[in-house]
């Protein structure tokens, strides 16, 4: 009967997690194209341009008419490529083609990017997409996308994967309309592999000779010209001083994946490393660097990618995050030179990088103009794997040569969600060390709860990395927002990877889950958002400095506290007719401006922030009280929790009033009964439960074995107890 009636409730909470979550995708005959073709008019994509044409049935793409006669193609890039940005969202950019392949118009259309909000005009990134104007896409192919970027100082990763997908979609659809005479790229299947019995010479001069290593080797004085043809004066006013024939910068490279390579390259230990890190089909790429320049920056250690280097191959371009790099130990080649960086990268299989093939690394260089300013320009390193390093295939080329399609959608998205959850490693470490944690806690709560003190400092100390790691540094911090794709929900497919690609919140709502049905929705609010944890800490610190506390009277708090289910159930509604405009009446949340944002944002919504923090150093936590539609919506399916876990005695709320006048939101009724609704296990009734000092159960337990010279025995609790796990019904405690 437990068993039957536990598979229920999590049948229950498990769909309404499906649907709080926002698991939703577009179906397969739904594109981005056909979403957002009806806010944007074809004068804003195109200078003359005054309407849209037809919608291809079988490609993305929609035609655009001047006088009626079509002048050109638009579609938008997410349809084409991957376009997963900084925030993790995709950047949705409608670019227009010519007949000719000529990129004739860009316009941002979506994005969520928090660089682009935090001191970077939302203007300047719009201005930069529209310098792709007048790019020649016929070029580009037979360059191999070999361009100048335009980096804004403070968003490189954010113009990067602009400048990825605006190539690289611009690319497949040119080829697939046949714009300037461009043709569909036909596949005849690889015709040569990596040899794995092939030999390389033991000294670094034959292995630089015979192409095994190549080099980039620029001294200041190339630099210092490269930023004059720049034409820009700031640049040009800030040369480099030391010596023009100076080494800024010598890069070597060589494909070390490569058996006989990185037998002659590296040592024993690191071959040995190398094999274990690298994947079926991955490929490793060695980068030894020396100079007054770094290859690799510390953009890295703040972010986690080098955005210094990028790796490209035809119309693939493959960024090196930071668990796709290793320090080399020593390079073991004979007349070796010294390097000051050597570093191995992982190239993975799913990237779709061919080590056959010829490739290049981009470098990007940049030269600070100002205070916040800097201007780049790029430098290539080319690598052709050497052909004794390569041998034929037995099958023939010939054999069934199929045209090139845009490959399997589904494993591209399995491909980049798992891609994001090994960059993510490490912060999925500690959100689930501190989901252990607290799972501990809650299990062994008379335990965790014995001693008071120790039980405070724990709470704050658990608090402050709630708030600084899972709020601050993760931005996983979970939202109303989230239940705004429910509308979505009702029309649309659920779809794993699009909630996978947020490793963070995909684990966080299924530990709400198991949460509601053990513990109800305390275990989120009350110990892993980061806006509550922020909420308490600063009233500590006000209890500490002094501030009154406010206690609401009972009737008026009673009477305050439904408002956060209206404001729920307001921005519900809303959500049923436009999602996007509910969304925006859910800024009533200050999360994204004290969390994510880190307050750095137009001052009304600081003023907001800030006025709700003021309130709740007089009242502990008001806006968890009061306002919080996300409380609100986790308490609804909390009613389905199977078990009571905070112990009560038959004395509290008639006559003892102690944890009620304690509890910091005013969850207990003054009759003694907790609201699950409203209580965010604190556990601090579990401490006062306990309490030798506050507690009149136990005090008068004290005193009885004091009468009877046992003052220092065990505390044998009453068995009347209210709320136990084990026991039933109010009469029977």
């Amino acid at each position: 009967m437990l068993l039957s009636c536990l598979c229920l409730r999590l049948k229950e909470i498990a769909l309404f997690l499906c649907l709080l979550c926002g698991l939703v995708a577009p179906t397969h005959a739904e594109t981005v194209l056909a979403k957002y073709l009806p806010e944007v008019k074809a004068a804003d994509l195109v200078e003359g341009a005054d309407a849209f044409g037809e919608t291809r049935s079988d490609l993305a793409v929609v035609q655009i008419l001047k006088n009626q006669q079509q002048i050109g193609w638009a579609f938008i890039t997410s349809d084409f490529v991957g376009t997963t940005g900084y925030s993790g969202k995709p950047i949705h950019t409608m670019v227009a083609v010519d007949l000719a392949g000529v990129v004739t118009g860009v316009k941002l259309v979506k994005h969520s990017e928090p660089i682009v909000l935090i001191g970077i005009p939302d203007a300047k990134v719009k201005a930069l997409a529209a310098g792709y104007i007048g790019m020649d896409l016929v070029a580009e192919a037979k360059s191999g996308g070999k361009h100048d970027l335009n980096i804004i100082s403070g968003a490189t990763v954010t113009v990067m994967v602009l400048d990825d997908s605006i190539l690289r979609s611009g690319l497949k659809v040119a080829r697939a309309l046949g714009l300037g005479g461009l043709s569909p790229e036909v596949v005849l299947g690889p015709t040569v592999e990596i040899n794995p019995d092939a030999h390389a010479a033991t000294d670094w001069g034959t292995l630089e000779g015979d192409g095994t290593l190549r080099r980039l080797s620029l001294d200041v004085g190339q630099i210092n010209q490269a930023f004059v043809e720049l034409g820009d004066p700031r640049a040009i006013a800030r040369p480099e001083t030391a010596a023009p024939d100076s080494i800024f910068i010598e890069m070597q490279t060589a494909l070390v994946s490569v058996p006989a390579i990185g037998q002659a390259l590296i040592g024993e230990n690191d071959r040995a490393n190398l094999t274990t890190w690298l994947k079926p089909g991955d490929q490793a790429l060695m980068i030894a660097g020396k100079g007054l320049f770094s290859f690799k920056g510390s953009g890295y250690v703040r972010g986690g990618i080098f955005d210094r280097i990028v790796l490209v191959q035809d119309d693939l371009s493959v960024r090196f995050h930071d668990r796709d790099h290793k320090r080399l130990g020593a390079i073991t080649a004979n007349g070796a030179p010294d390097f000051t960086e050597k570093d191995l990268f992982r190239i993975p299989a799913e990237s779709g990088f061919d080590a056959t093939k010829p490739f290049r690394i981009q470098l990007l260089v940049q030269r600070s103009v100002g205070p916040i300013e800097k201007v780049f320009t790029t430098f290539d390193l080319a690598y052709q794997l050497p052909s004794q390093y390569l041998r034929s295939l037995a099958t023939e080329a010939e054999d069934a040569p199929t045209s090139a399609d845009t490959g399997d959608e589904s494993a591209a998205q399995t491909a980049l969600w798992q891609k994001i959850w090994r960059d993510k490693t490490v912060e999925i470490t500690v959100l689930v060390a501190m989901l252990a944690v607290l799972t501990l806690v809650f299990f062994f709560q008379s335990i965790a709860t014995r001693n008071a003190r120790a039980f405070f400092w724990f709470r704050i100390g658990f608090l402050t990395v709630t708030l600084v790691f899972l709020g601050w540094y993760a931005n996983a911090q979970l939202s109303v927002v989230n239940l705004m794709a429910l509308f979505g929900a009702l029309v649309s497919g659920f779809s794993w990877q699009a909630f996978l690609l947020d490793p963070l919140t995909f684990i966080l709502w299924f530990s709400v889950a198991a949460a509601l049905l053990f513990w109800g929705r305390g275990a989120y609010c009350g110990w892993l958002c980061p806006f509550g944890a922020l909420q308490e800490l600063t009233n500590k610190i006000a209890r500490a400095l002094h501030i009154p506390q406010w206690t609401l009277p009972w009737g008026l708090h009673e009477r305050l506290w439904p408002l956060k289910y209206m404001i729920f159930l307001g921005l519900f509604g809303v959500s049923l007719m436009s999602i996007e405009q509910a969304e925006h009446y859910a800024e009533i949340e200050p999360f994204k401006t004290a969390i994510v944002l880190k307050f750095v944002r137009a001052w009304p919504f600081v003023a907001y922030v800030a006025a709700l923090l003021v309130a709740g150093l007089f009242v502990e936590r008001f806006y968890c009280r009061y306002l919080c539609p996300l409380g609100a919506a986790l308490a609804i399916p909390a009613r389905l929790r199977m078990f009571d876990w905070l112990k009560r005695y038959k004395e509290c709320g008639t006559p003892c009033q102690t944890c009620a006048n304690e509890c910091m939101v005013q969850a207990i009724h003054p009759t003694g009964e907790i609201n699950p609704n409203e209580c965010v296990n604190c556990l601090n009734c579990q401490v006062l439960y306990q309490s030798k000092t506050k507690c009149p159960v136990v005090i008068r337990q004290v005193k009885r074995r004091a009468a009877v010279g046992s003052p220092d025995g065990p505390i044998r609790m009453p068995a009347e107890l209210i709320n136990h796990p084990n026991v039933k019904g109010p009469k029977n405690v």
